[in-house]
């Protein structure tokens, strides 16, 4: 065990997609040792099978490091395909025609299969229709129930299974598919700590998501459709977290629009306390480079000004050449910002009232007296992992240690900014969350003997939504 290296100091989570370059034990241990607090295990790919074997990796990591570590499982979601070519690909040409069916057979220059019955009577006159992540760009000319009759706007390659966007409409499709749904029942077997629902369009995809999940999971809706930034507001209060997915939001927005939309994502979610996750060609050019671009570090910087309780890391640390230097360029630039000057005041652009409650109440003042009294550490006894987000949300100075008697809670934490979790043992008074609290600051490496700690706590212990404590004590 390498007891004091954790938890991290560091705020701002970082988010490591598994994948070929990043599945192993060993590759796992290191992504770890390079910065990584949360593994996001992506559900397009793989069998169940392959990924249990993931998730037993990393709970044994887990154990040998003596730290919680979160696991964000992300379901696929309605990922819409064309059909096959007799060639495997062709080139479309500007001003073409091209038309999409329900015929099933191969398709060439003219035509190929669209197996979504639901675009067809969707789609008028006018709307665009978006291939391979927006490099091919065709614009409807005329729709029936079963043909889509399309000219090319911006010509290109097309092949077999590319995907498209459809900006201009609502589709009437279920977030959940079949696969989604046998995805998610192994997910939650596996007790996952986070479950990401992806190309959500409405509120009522994030209510059918819950009530599946019936309480077992929290749920982060991955935020890239249009229609999913008009019905922002409901979806917010709806779900427990939120992902600016800029990959298809670029595609189906226009791209000088994402930079103003992740900034009201992440006021908005901050605002209401729910985690937000920045993600999507973070550090894109370390697919292939040893080293990111300035522009990629700024952009990285930026989102942790803005306050984002997560930035996350795709094909950079699931299939590129140069994973552990991308997880460990992300925990760098994080570290950096964090301790460089102006940093808490310009995270602190974002106003974060408190709401008329005690939690709120308590978590502001525990923020507000570390502060005035040079507290090392804020410690915030914890049942259900709610006081400490909402700790979390006033971003304080002081680094926050989470302590929970709940593995599962501690799990979850490792996605809210801040918010260190420590699993620990049910303590019974107010002497004994004392006593706990100065030994483990200590423990982390947090404080040292004599130095000011913040504790904000619940009497009766071991009873969720008590917190009616905040107290100064000395390590």
């Amino acid at each position: 065990m390498t007891e004091g290296l954790f938890p991290r100091g560091r705020k701002v989570r970082v988010v490591s997609t598994l994948g070929p370059a990043s599945s192993t034990a060993e590759q796992i241990r290191d992504r770890f040792l390079a910065g990584a607090d949360v593994f996001r295990i992506n559900m397009s790919h793989g069998t169940h099978d392959e990924k249990k074997v993931i998730v037993d990796n990393i709970r044994a990591l887990e154990k040998e490091f003596n730290r919680p570590t979160t696991i964000l499982f992300d379901l696929q979601g309605p990922k819409l395909r064309v059909g096959d070519f007799k060639e495997g690909k062709v080139q479309l040409k500007e001003g073409q025609t091209f038309t999409f069916d329900q015929d099933p057979t191969l398709g060439d220059e003219t035509r190929v299969n669209l197996p979504h019955p639901e675009i067809f009577k969707a789609l008028d006159k006018g709307h665009r229709l978006l291939l391979d992540d927006g490099k091919i760009v065709v614009r409807c000319v005329e729709s029936s129930p079963t043909k889509i009759v399309t000219r090319v706007e911006v010509p290109g390659p097309l092949s077999d299974h590319k995907g498209f966007n459809v900006p201009d409409v609502v589709i009437p499709l279920a977030a959940l598919t079949p696969k989604d749904r046998k995805d998610l029942d192994f997910a939650l077997q596996e007790k996952a700590d986070w479950v990401a629902l992806s190309f959500v369009q409405r509120v009522e995809d994030v209510i059918e998501a819950k009530e599946l999940i019936k309480g077992r999971a929290p749920l982060l809706v991955k935020l890239e459709k249009p229609a999913a930034i008009e019905n922002l507001e409901s979806i917010l209060a709806a779900t427990d977290a939120v992902m600016v997915a800029r990959g298809d939001l670029g595609v189906e927005c226009l791209p000088e629009s994402v930079p103003p939309t992740q900034k009201r994502i992440v006021e908005r979610s901050r605002q209401l306390g729910k985690p937000v996750v920045v993600a999507t060609a973070m550090l894109e050019s370390m697919i292939k480079a040893p080293a990111p671009t300035r522009a990629e570090v700024s952009d990285v910087a930026n989102a942790i000004y803005e306050g984002a309780d997560g930035i996350m890391l795709s094909a950079e640390s699931a299939a590129g050449d140069w994973p552990h230097e991308a997880v460990n360029m992300m925990h760098r630039i994080a570290s950096y910002v964090e301790n460089a000057p102006g940093y808490i005041e310009r995270v602190r652009f974002t106003p974060t009232p408190a709401e008329p409650t005690t939690v709120d109440a308590l978590a502001e003042n525990a923020s507000k007296t570390a502060e005035t009294v040079g507290a090392k550490a804020i410690i915030v006894f914890t049942e259900t992992g709610k006081t400490a987000q909402r700790v979390s949300r006033a971003r304080p100075v002081a680094p926050i240690l989470s302590l929970t008697p709940d593995a599962e809670v501690a799990r979850r934490l490792g996605l809210v900014w801040g918010a260190q979790p420590v699993q620990v043992s049910t303590v019974k008074t107010l002497d004994e969350a004392k006593k706990l609290a100065a030994e483990t600051a200590k423990k982390y490496g947090f404080a040292k003997a004599g130095d000011k700690l913040v504790v904000v706590a619940g009497e009766p212990f071991g009873k969720a939504g008590t917190t009616n404590i905040v107290d100064v004590i000395e390590a």
